[in-house]
């Protein structure tokens, strides 16, 4: 297994997530927020991105995949649910990476279900190439074409998640 040089670099990743947070700040100004971050991949991001939010907001998160190695099973397990009531709040759902859609939406669906008064979608990275799903993404960090992706959070089998910046991963034969 081969961990490429970086396709995005640390820079370019901070530069971008302070982007997004002023972007999530101002739409927020004199509001309160509720960030739900998804596990284990945006747990970087997701942190990141929530020390720049200039508005007051809750932490939450939640355990959620469809995901064996590199490959979708096309069936969402929680493993983790959210602990704040989110009735009447203002949501933002925080995600690392936009591949097939099928969890982020089955995420979605299953938030709104608990009736906020808005809920927004925040990822780092979105694989348009792979979606299954079509998935409305409100701030978007970078597009990135279909190669599977490692580091700053994001895994192959557990492993990768430590590095500063994110890799193309490629499986030696």
């Amino acid at each position: 297994m081969v961990v490429g040089k970086p396709f995005l670099t640390a820079e370019q990743i901070q530069d971008k997530v302070k982007t997004l947070a002023d972007m999530i700040s101002r739409d927020y100004e004199g509001g309160e927020l509720v960030a739900i971050g998804i596990l284990k991949g945006a747990f970087m991001f997701f942190s990141d991105l929530v020390k720049h939010i200039k508005v007051p907001l809750t932490i939450d998160f939640i355990i959620a995949s469809s995901y064996i190695k590199t490959e979708t099973t096309g069936e969402v397990k929680i493993y983790y649910d959210i602990r704040e009531d989110i009735t009447g709040k203002d949501v933002i759902l925080v995600e690392d990476i936009v591949d097939t859609g099928i969890t982020l939406n089955y995420l979605r669906e299953r938030f709104l279900n608990r009736s906020p008064r808005s809920l927004k979608i925040c990822a780092l990275l979105d694989k348009k190439e792979r979606r299954l799903v079509d998935v409305p993404i409100d701030y978007k960090g970078f597009e990135i074409p279909n190669e599977y992706v490692v580091g700053y959070g994001l895994d192959f089998d557990d492993k990768y998640r430590n590095l500063p910046y994110i890799a193309i991963f490629k499986k030696r034969v």
